[in-house]
Parts: C-alpha cells; structure tokens; sequence
C-alpha cells in the first residue's frame, strides 16, 4: 500500500520572509546569470509578484556599461510578446543595479521541451508565432536581440511566450539609418553563421536564431553545436547531406521547407517575419492534444512549474512599482540560504491583518519528484551518484549544487534543492547556467538512475 504524497502546497508563515525594499518581500531565487541573480519578489498586502533581476557592477570590467545599455533599450518596449520592464535603480554605493520585470509564471521554454522529442506541433507552432510577433515588433523599433535561445524565453500564466534577457541588445536602426553589426555575440548552437564570420545584418540573424528554436521545439534536439565547417552536423545541412539523419529525419515536409528557407546561408534569401507568418505551416490549423494528458517526463503535467501564480494580472500597481523605485535601503543583500529554495503556497498563512487562502495555487514543474528516503540518506544516494557520474558538486543548506560539461563542453550547472515538505522529502532540480535541453537530458539521467527511492503518485499506484 502507498503512502499518499502531500499537497506540493507548502503552508509558508510570510512573517518570516526577508523584506526586500518598503512592503515587497523576497520569496525565492528564480535563477542566477554571469552578473547577479533573479529574485521574486511578493507585495504583501496586494500580493502582486514581480522579478527582481539584482547585478553585481563590480563582477565584469563591461557590467555597468552593458546593464546601462540593457536598461535604455528595454525600457522602451512595450509588446504582449516581451517581458515588461517596470523600472530599475542603483544601489548598494553603486554596487548593484536592480531591474524589475514582469514575473513569467510559465518559466523558461525549455521546461516544454522534451529531450530527443520536442513538444506537441501545436504548442510548437504557438510559441514560433508569439516569438516571431515579439522578434519582429523589436525590429520595427530597430532593435536586435542577439541571444534567442529557448532560456531567453519565458511564458506567462497563460501561456503566452515573452521575449526577455536584453543583455545582449541593442540598436541597429536609428532615425531610419541602418548599420551593420560586427560584434560577436549569442549562443553558438543558436548563432547565425555569418556573425562568426563578417560584419552582418541584425534582422536576419535573429531570424536565423529563430530557425534553431523551432527546431528544437519540434526536436527536442540542436542540429549542431556551431555553424562552422569543422562541425561535420552543420556540413551535412549545407551540402544538402542531411535528410536521414536527426533532428531532420524527424521533421515532415511543409516545416522542412520553412526551416530551409530559414536555415539559408545566405542572409539575403532568408525569409523575413512577415512571410514567416504566411507560410503553409503556420497559417495550418493543428488539433490541440488533450491538456490533461501527462508528459513524457513522468510524474507531472507538461505545463509545470514550481512558481507562485501572479494576481489576476501581469502588469503591477504603478503605486507599488514607486515604492521599490524610491525606498533608499535594500534588504536583499543578507538574504538567507534558505529563502532561495521556498515553494510558495495556495494556502499561506498570513499575519493576523490578512486573511487565508488569498493567494494563488503552485503551478507543478517537471524537473522535480518525491522520494522515499529521509533528508540525509536522500543526500547520500545524490552524492553516490553524481560521483560515479563523474560530476563536481557542493553542498549547502538548500541542497546540492552541481557542475559538469554538456555534449558540446560548455558549462553545465544545475541545483538538487532538497526539500522537507511536512517529513516528505522532495527533490526540485534547477538549471543554473548551461543549456536548457541539455539540463533536462541530466535530470532525466538522474531520476532513471534514482528510481527505487522515488515515491510515485497514489494515481500512478492505483493505476496499476
């Protein structure tokens, strides 16, 4: 007979969470990047949620011109298919730089993805569309990303894909004068061939990129680590040698021949947005599958992550937007270990001024799953395992964190938070810095390896 597992709610007294800045309270740690890290952030009366995304200036001799450059661009767009930005200020002797940003429930793309599988046509054919509607608004206000990969991402409670991270940003159009661009940026997977090479044209290397994160979605894989000779995957697609073999091999025909006319090699013959938008596959109308119908992954729905749903909305109270925007002193810089790996609750239990049940339900995620062991033996089959896997990795109050190299030999680091859920231990792995699809692959690895301690739902018990 199983054991039930608990409600993944955790009742959290917000008494003892860390005040961030006037009556906004720091819940958790969303992620961490070269610079600094992103925090949620929690009105406490109105219970509006944003992302505090916190820069060390100090970290990069480019830091504090790059953010300036970030901050200027992003704060003049305003699009449904791009993370809004609500303000930024500096702080801490002018240390760090603080920008908030309208917090995306959905988390990172990736999340959808499915290693060496992809994700359902019609998910795939929704997200291509929004990231092409938020990609070609940029270039109408003459502004290039540079970095469109699927951890740049985001989606929203409903669904909706949200362009973010404008690190890389910035102006190829001004006053209707257009320059080429020369500085080698982005992600090598994702990164159009001719930014390797010689000064290029901003639209259709994004474009380009664009290309690389339809395959994946359909996929579930990258063609090729870069787009340089040397790279056998890459020459086969460009010698036309590449129709039997993955990820091609797994794509039908009408996308084929969008993803050739977006995979061209000559910049000038790519397709732009507009027509994009035309072509058969994606003016065709998929039938969605059952929403209900769990994930290749296991235990959890495909739509699943371990975030707090915002408020009704995603746009944030003006008036609360002024007070982070005009308090002189900042808590987060003492931010317990802890506080970084809280759940946050449909039932948290407020001070006496609140009442219960005011706050919205956990969405579930993917990368995370119970397990029948205590805390320390959990820690001590994590640390076995990763040892023979040949992984480096740490310890600390919240869990373990891991460091390895993916396919490619780029860094890969991702955290084991080890969690005590009223005695139920859960485990919830987070990507830290590496690529996404390569983070779930390693999850995958680890829960198959992990199996005999890992309590199943009752559903999945009963069922059987």
């Amino acid at each position: 007979m199983s054991r039930d597992l608990p409600d993944e709610d955790v009742i959290l007294d917000i008494s003892n969470c860390q005040d961030f800045a006037g009556s906004w309270m720091c819940l958790q740690t969303l992620g961490e990047g070269a610079y600094g890290e992103v925090k949620l952030l929690m009105h406490r009366h109105s219970k509006e949620t944003l992302a505090a995304k916190i820069i060390d200036l100090k970290k990069h001799k480019d830091a504090a011109q790059n953010v300036r450059r970030e901050v200027r661009i992003h704060s003049i767009l305003d699009h449904e298919n791009i993370i809004k930005m609500y303000g930024s200020r500096c702080v801490g002797d002018a240390r760090y730089e603080i920008i908030y940003l309208e917090f995306a429930a959905g988390g990172e793309l990736f999340n959808r993805i499915e290693p060496d599988v992809g994700m359902p046509i019609d998910e795939a054919q929704k997200y291509f569309q929004q990231l092409l509607n938020g990609l070609s608004y940029l270039h109408q206000r003459g502004i290039t990303h540079r970095d469109i990969k699927p951890e740049n991402l985001l989606l929203d409670i409903n669904g909706n894909l949200k362009i973010s991270d404008f690190g890389m940003a910035t102006v190829f159009r001004l006053r209707g004068k257009e320059r080429l661009l020369d500085k080698k940026c982005g992600t090598l997977p994702y990164i159009a061939p001719e930014v390797l090479l010689n000064p290029y044209s901003a639209v259709e290397a994004d474009i380009w990129s664009c290309g690389i994160v339809l395959v994946a979605m359909v996929a579930g894989e990258l063609p090729w680590d870069q787009p340089t000779m040397d790279c056998i995957e890459y020459g086969h697609w460009i010698n036309d040698q590449y129709l039997l073999i993955t990820p091609w091999s797994k794509i039908e025909n009408t996308l084929l021949s969008l993803v050739r006319k977006i995979l061209s090699l000559n910049p000038k013959k790519r397709l732009s947005t507009e027509l994009i938008l035309r072509h058969p596959w994606l003016t065709k109308k998929f039938v969605a599958k059952d929403p209900q119908l769990q994930s290749a992954n296991g235990d959890y729905p495909c739509m699943a992550l371990s975030q707090p749903m915002p408020c009704n909305t995603s746009r944030v109270n003006p008036a609360n937007i002024a007070e982070l925007l005009k308090v002189n002193e900042h808590h987060y810089f003492s931010q317990p270990t802890q506080n970084d790996d809280l759940l946050i609750s449909s039932q948290i239990q407020l001070t006496q001024t609140h009442k219960k049940n005011d706050f919205p339900h956990l969405i579930k995620r993917m990368t995370r799953f119970f397990v029948k062991t205590n805390c320390e033996e959990t820690v001590q089959r994590i640390g076995v395992l990763l040892d023979a896997l040949l992984y480096k990795w740490t310890m600390d109050e919240g869990g373990v964190t891991i460091s390895t190299t993916d396919r490619r030999k780029a860094q890969l680091v991702f955290k084991a938070n080890v969690i005590d859920m009223n005695g139920k231990i859960l485990l919830d792995f987070r990507l830290s810095r590496g690529c996404g699809l390569e983070f779930k692959r390693r999850f995958l690895q680890i829960k198959r390896d992990l199996v005999e301690i890992i309590l199943k739902p009752a559903a999945d018990v009963k069922g059987k």
